[in-house]
């Protein structure tokens, strides 16, 4: 069984520790390193390529939007899981356009912190339902928001694509539609090319925005 490699970044010792405590319990986990500063982060990310980053917002130095901005430019296939007490638009919408797979409140990470880790590692998203609200509120609210009916895409794109957005898995969306995994998956990265995205969470932006799915059909929650 393939492991998830998994690096810890925050500041305070004790999350950390209580962090490696949590996910020790997991055996598909693996701690690869640490740090406690969103520089540090980023060095270690350079040196030990993992699957995802645990990553605090508040730290000293560069913050964990720019840490995880720099970390999609210099590693895209590492995946960042950020992890906030805030649940205010101001710090969910930065972290989506950093480039983050995920945004999850750490007065939920006992509960959701395993499935939040294996989604993002799988290539999935995983948002807390507020900060699904308030990115599902952004697009509709944007200016730049499109109306286009995304004749660019196949029949068969557009319902997968109905199905990211509700925040289906690869293989949820493999038994609703009957097809295989890897098939889904191939038709994720297509769509990920045509769309221009980096994962699921962009990938359900661009839904919204060319009016692919309801506005109101919203991530469902955990």
């Amino acid at each position: 069984m393939d492991r998830i490699r998994v690096l810890l970044v925050d500041d305070h010792t004790i999350m950390r520790e209580g962090l490696r405590a949590l996910l020790s319990y997991y055996e598909d986990v693996e701690i690869v390193g640490e740090a406690r500063s969103g520089e540090e982060a980023v060095s270690r990310v350079d040196d030990l390529r993992p699957d995802v980053v645990l990553m605090d917002i508040a730290m000293p130095g560069i913050t964990g939007i720019e840490a995880t901005r720099e970390i999609k430019a210099r590693s895209p296939e590492t995946q960042v899981l950020v992890l906030s007490q805030h649940e205010e638009r101001q710090y969910v919408l930065p972290v989506v356009d950093a480039g983050a797979a995920g945004y999850l409140l750490k007065r939920t990470v006992g509960t959701d912190l395993i499935f939040a880790l294996r989604a993002v590692a799988q290539g999935e998203s995983f948002l807390s339902p507020l900060a699904a609200s308030i990115l599902v509120e952004e697009c509709r609210r944007r200016p730049d928001a499109k109306p286009a009916v995304g004749a660019e895409l196949t029949s068969r794109e557009r319902e997968i694509l109905r199905l990211i957005a509700r925040g289906l898995t690869n293989q949820e969306i493999a038994r609703e539609l009957m097809l295989s995994p890897k098939t889904v998956e191939w038709h994720r990265m297509n769509l990920m090319s045509k769309a221009g995205a980096h994962n699921a969470v962009e990938l359900t932006r661009y839904a919204l925005r060319r009016h692919l799915v309801d506005v109101d059909d919203q991530l469902p929650e955990r």
